[in-house]
Protein backbone atom coordinates (compact mmCIF):
# COMPACT_ATOMS: atom_id res chain seq x y z
CA UNK A 1 0.00 0.00 0.00
CA UNK A 2 1.01 3.60 -0.30
CA UNK A 3 2.44 5.42 2.56
CA UNK A 4 -0.22 8.18 2.23
CA UNK A 5 -2.52 8.14 5.96
CA UNK A 6 -0.44 4.95 6.74
CA UNK A 7 -0.91 5.70 10.37
CA UNK A 8 -3.70 7.80 10.50
CA UNK A 9 -6.25 6.95 13.24
CA UNK A 10 -8.82 8.89 12.02
CA UNK A 11 -12.00 6.02 11.49
CA UNK A 12 -13.75 4.93 9.00
CA UNK A 13 -17.05 6.20 9.97
CA UNK A 14 -15.82 9.61 10.79
CA UNK A 15 -13.95 10.06 7.22
CA UNK A 16 -17.25 9.09 5.72
CA UNK A 17 -19.10 11.92 7.69
CA UNK A 18 -16.23 14.10 6.17
CA UNK A 19 -16.98 12.93 2.38
CA UNK A 20 -20.87 13.80 3.30
CA UNK A 21 -19.79 16.84 4.84
CA UNK A 22 -17.95 18.06 1.51
CA UNK A 23 -20.34 17.09 -0.78
CA UNK A 24 -23.33 18.75 1.21
CA UNK A 25 -20.83 22.14 1.30
CA UNK A 26 -20.67 21.37 -2.65
CA UNK A 27 -23.87 21.28 -3.67
CA UNK A 28 -24.50 17.84 -3.48
CA UNK A 29 -28.51 16.85 -3.45
CA UNK A 30 -27.98 12.85 -1.85
CA UNK A 31 -25.86 10.79 -0.50
CA UNK A 32 -25.46 6.87 0.06
CA UNK A 33 -23.06 4.43 1.40
CA UNK A 34 -23.22 0.96 1.73
CA UNK A 35 -20.56 -2.39 2.14
CA UNK A 36 -19.73 -5.64 1.86
CA UNK A 37 -17.43 -8.13 2.83
CA UNK A 38 -15.08 -7.54 -0.40
CA UNK A 39 -16.14 -3.99 -0.97
CA UNK A 40 -17.70 -0.51 -0.12
CA UNK A 41 -19.41 2.44 -1.59
CA UNK A 42 -20.00 5.78 -1.60
CA UNK A 43 -23.06 7.25 -3.99
CA UNK A 44 -24.17 10.98 -4.34
CA UNK A 45 -26.01 12.91 -6.96
CA UNK A 46 -25.16 16.15 -8.23
CA UNK A 47 -25.23 18.52 -10.99
CA UNK A 48 -28.22 16.23 -11.89
CA UNK A 49 -25.96 13.06 -12.18
CA UNK A 50 -25.79 10.05 -9.78
CA UNK A 51 -21.68 9.43 -8.85
CA UNK A 52 -20.16 6.22 -7.32
CA UNK A 53 -17.15 5.46 -5.84
CA UNK A 54 -16.76 1.55 -5.08
CA UNK A 55 -13.66 0.84 -3.07
CA UNK A 56 -12.61 -3.22 -2.91
CA UNK A 57 -11.90 -3.70 0.54
CA UNK A 58 -8.52 -6.03 1.42
CA UNK A 59 -9.14 -9.73 2.15
CA UNK A 60 -8.63 -9.29 6.18
CA UNK A 61 -6.81 -13.09 5.91
CA UNK A 62 -4.09 -11.40 3.46
CA UNK A 63 -0.64 -11.87 4.90
CA UNK A 64 0.29 -8.56 5.27
CA UNK A 65 -2.35 -8.17 7.64
CA UNK A 66 -2.00 -12.23 9.60
CA UNK A 67 1.69 -11.70 10.06
CA UNK A 68 4.12 -9.02 10.97
CA UNK A 69 6.15 -7.75 7.83
CA UNK A 70 9.96 -7.27 9.43
CA UNK A 71 10.23 -10.86 11.17
CA UNK A 72 7.17 -12.96 9.15
CA UNK A 73 5.69 -13.60 12.62
CA UNK A 74 1.90 -14.57 12.96
CA UNK A 75 0.34 -12.27 14.56
CA UNK A 76 -2.11 -12.62 17.05
CA UNK A 77 -5.94 -12.47 16.19
CA UNK A 78 -6.27 -8.33 18.53
CA UNK A 79 -3.00 -7.49 16.51
CA UNK A 80 -4.23 -8.71 13.03
CA UNK A 81 -7.39 -6.99 13.67
CA UNK A 82 -5.97 -4.13 13.83
CA UNK A 83 -3.58 -3.93 11.15
CA UNK A 84 -6.57 -4.69 8.71
CA UNK A 85 -8.48 -2.28 10.61
CA UNK A 86 -5.29 0.59 10.32
CA UNK A 87 -5.42 -0.21 6.24
CA UNK A 88 -8.79 0.48 5.72
CA UNK A 89 -8.83 3.49 7.59
CA UNK A 90 -6.10 4.50 5.29
CA UNK A 91 -8.12 3.48 2.32
CA UNK A 92 -11.13 5.69 3.22
CA UNK A 93 -8.57 8.70 3.97
CA UNK A 94 -7.44 8.16 0.31
CA UNK A 95 -11.24 8.28 -1.01
CA UNK A 96 -11.92 11.76 1.05
CA UNK A 97 -8.89 13.50 -0.43
CA UNK A 98 -9.89 12.33 -3.80
CA UNK A 99 -13.30 13.23 -3.58
CA UNK A 100 -12.40 16.64 -2.12
CA UNK A 101 -9.86 17.74 -4.42
CA UNK A 102 -12.39 16.61 -7.42
CA UNK A 103 -14.69 19.42 -6.08
CA UNK A 104 -12.51 22.05 -5.29
CA UNK A 105 -10.85 21.60 -8.99
CA UNK A 106 -15.03 21.90 -9.75
CA UNK A 107 -15.73 24.68 -8.19
CA UNK A 108 -12.34 26.52 -8.94
CA UNK A 109 -13.37 26.03 -12.53
CA UNK A 110 -10.49 24.07 -13.64
CA UNK A 111 -12.83 21.17 -15.22
CA UNK A 112 -15.95 20.73 -15.43
CA UNK A 113 -18.11 17.89 -13.39
CA UNK A 114 -18.43 16.06 -15.67
CA UNK A 115 -14.31 16.15 -16.80
CA UNK A 116 -13.74 15.55 -13.29
CA UNK A 117 -16.24 12.65 -12.34
CA UNK A 118 -16.97 10.67 -15.89
CA UNK A 119 -15.50 7.62 -14.73
CA UNK A 120 -18.02 7.38 -11.98
CA UNK A 121 -20.97 8.65 -13.09
CA UNK A 122 -23.44 5.59 -13.15
CA UNK A 123 -25.25 4.71 -16.17
CA UNK A 124 -28.91 3.93 -16.84
CA UNK A 125 -27.74 0.29 -16.63
CA UNK A 126 -25.97 0.41 -13.29
CA UNK A 127 -22.27 0.35 -14.49
CA UNK A 128 -20.15 3.48 -14.14
CA UNK A 129 -18.81 4.78 -17.53
CA UNK A 130 -15.31 3.41 -16.54
CA UNK A 131 -17.17 -0.27 -16.19
CA UNK A 132 -18.74 0.64 -19.56
CA UNK A 133 -16.23 2.02 -21.68
CA UNK A 134 -13.64 0.44 -19.79
CA UNK A 135 -13.21 -2.83 -22.55
CA UNK A 136 -13.45 -0.90 -25.58
CA UNK A 137 -10.04 1.26 -24.14
CA UNK A 138 -8.12 -2.08 -24.15
CA UNK A 139 -9.63 -2.82 -27.41
CA UNK A 140 -8.19 0.20 -28.80
CA UNK A 141 -4.61 -0.16 -26.86
CA UNK A 142 -4.45 -3.34 -27.84
CA UNK A 143 -4.56 -3.27 -31.63
CA UNK A 144 -2.20 -0.46 -31.75
CA UNK A 145 -4.37 2.88 -32.60
CA UNK A 146 -3.11 4.75 -29.87
CA UNK A 147 -2.46 8.40 -31.12
CA UNK A 148 1.12 9.66 -30.22
CA UNK A 149 1.69 11.08 -27.27
CA UNK A 150 1.54 15.00 -27.86
CA UNK A 151 -0.81 14.46 -30.67
CA UNK A 152 1.60 15.10 -33.09
CA UNK A 153 2.67 13.12 -36.00
CA UNK A 154 5.76 11.44 -35.48
CA UNK A 155 8.71 13.21 -36.19
CA UNK A 156 7.56 16.61 -35.67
Amino acid sequence: MSDYARTTTVTVEASRAEIEKALRRYGATGFSYGWSETRAQVQFEANGRRIRFALAMPDPNERRFTHTPSRDLRRTRAETEKAYEQATRQIWRALVLVIKAKLEAVQSGIVTFEQEFLAHIVMPDGSTVSEYIAPAIESIYEGGQVPPLLGLPPGR
